[in-house]
C-alpha cells in the first residue's frame, strides 16, 4: 500500500500525520513544542514544493508514506488518482493507494501561523501559532491517521480518496 497525506501546504498537518503514521510521535498525550518543531518537514516546505510527493518512510506493515501540498488546486488529487490508474494498468500493478486529506484537522491558529511563517516569513509570530495549532489538533490528526490506516482491508489495487469530512474531529483546548 501507498499512503499519501495531502492538504494545502503539505508541511504542517500532513507532516504530523506522516509522523503519527510511522509511529514517530507519542499517541497518549499532547505533543510538546520540541516534538512538534522537530517533525520532518514541519514548517520547512516552500510554495515551490507544492505538488511534490515527499517520501517520509515505510510503516510497520511495509507500506510507504508520502505527503503532498496541493495548494488551492482542486485538481491535484484527481490528477494523481488518474495517473495512478494509468500506471496500475500499464504496469499491471496491484498496489493500493490511499490519498488522505488532512485539511479537516487544521485549526485557525495553524492557518494564521502558516500564513505568517511560510508566506510572510515572520517566524517569531507564525511558529508559536503553529505550535498552538498543532497542540490543538494533534489528537484529531491521530484519529484521522487511524481512520486512514483502517482502509487496509480494501480490495488490493484500489485507489481510495479520503476527504475525511466525517472523521470525528473534536475541539481541544490548549
Amino acid at each position: 500500500m501507498i499512503y499519501i497525506y495531502n492538504d494545502y501546504g503539505g508541511t504542517h498537518t500532513t507532516s504530523l500525520a506522516a509522523a503519527y503514521h510511522l509511529n514517530r510521535l507519542p499517541v497518549n498525550r499532547k505533543l510538546t513544542k520540541e516534538e512538534i518543531v522537530s517533525v520532518d518537514y514541519f514548517n520547512k516546505l516552500q510554495t515551490s514544493d507544492m505538488g511534490k510527493l515527499i517520501f517520509h518512510g515505510v510503516d510497520e506493515n511495509g507500506d510507504s508514506v508520502y505527503t503532498v501540498g496541493r495548494g488551492s488546486s482542486k485538481v491535484v488529487v484527481p490528477a494523481l488518482k488518474n495517473l495512478s490508474v494509468i500506471l496500475q494498468d500499464r504496469f499491471q500493478s496491484n498496489e493500493t493507494i490511499v490519498f488522505s486529506n488532512t485539511s479537516p484537522t487544521v485549526p485557525f491558529a495553524m492557518t494564521i501561523g502558516g500564513l505568517f511563517s511560510r508566506r510572510l516569513k515572520i517566524d517569531f509570530i507564525g511558529v508559536p501559532l503553529l505550535v498552538i495549532g498543532a497542540k490543538q489538533c494533534c489528537q484529531n490528526i491521530l484519529q484521522l491517521v487511524t481512520h486512514t490506516k483502517n482502509t487496509k482491508n480494501i480490495k488490493a489495487g484500489s485507489i481510495i480518496v479520503l476527504e475525511n469530512k466525517n472523521v470525528p474531529i473534536s475541539v481541544v483546548e490548549t
